[in-house]
């Protein structure tokens, strides 16, 4: 596996080694061994199905204690994966990252606890799975604004598909993100 650093610090993309003959593939999608800059101990895992291109789901995270750190890849269609930090005081702090991850090129993104997480499809019938190092907590589930201007983040769409909850979130300056560098 080939870890390659991003301008935000923790935050790794994953290029799996694949092996394939005419039967096919086979790749570790996650190795304790193989990826030590990952200090994550994953506890759930999660999937995700978006019908159309053009949905954005996100910029979500969980508050306080039950911050998540994930592990996320496609494994039908393409997405483009965004990263941003929400940890205040840090020198990266409401800057982001955005990297595809498709079926097709297998690679991953891994995001540690104290930032925001989204995408937007690229394509039509998207699956989306994450590794998570804490368990879902509905009453810390937490969203900001997609298009929030603080963060700026271009998701190269101009009417994107949102869930209600997307459309509703705050913006980060009205939010109670509680992560501190």
């Amino acid at each position: 596996m080939n870890v390659i650093k991003t301008s935000l610090e923790g935050v790794y993309i994953i290029e799996p080694q694949v092996f394939g003959d005419s039967r096919g593939w086979f790749m570790e999608s996650y190795s304790k061994i193989k990826l030590p800059e990952i200090t994550a101990e994953f506890v759930q895992d999660n999937h995700s199905f978006s019908t159309s291109k053009g949905v954005i789901r996100g910029i979500h995270f969980q508050n306080g204690e039950h911050a998540q750190a994930k592990l996320v890849r496609v494994c039908r269609g393409a997405v483009k994966d965004v990263a941003v930090d929400l940890r205040k005081g840090s020198p990266t702090y409401k800057k982001w990252i955005m990297v595809e991850l498709s079926a097709e090129n297998k690679n991953q993104l891994f995001i540690p606890r104290g930032f925001g997480h989204g995408f937007v499809t690229l394509t039509d019938e998207v699956e989306f799975l994450y590794k998570a190092d804490n368990y879902y907590n509905y009453e810390n589930d937490r969203s900001i604004r997609f298009d929030d201007p603080e963060i700026g983040v271009d998701w190269g769409i101009e009417n994107p598909i949102l869930s209600d909850k997307d459309k509703n979130a705050p913006l980060l300056k009205d939010s109670d993100c509680s992560f501190v560098y």
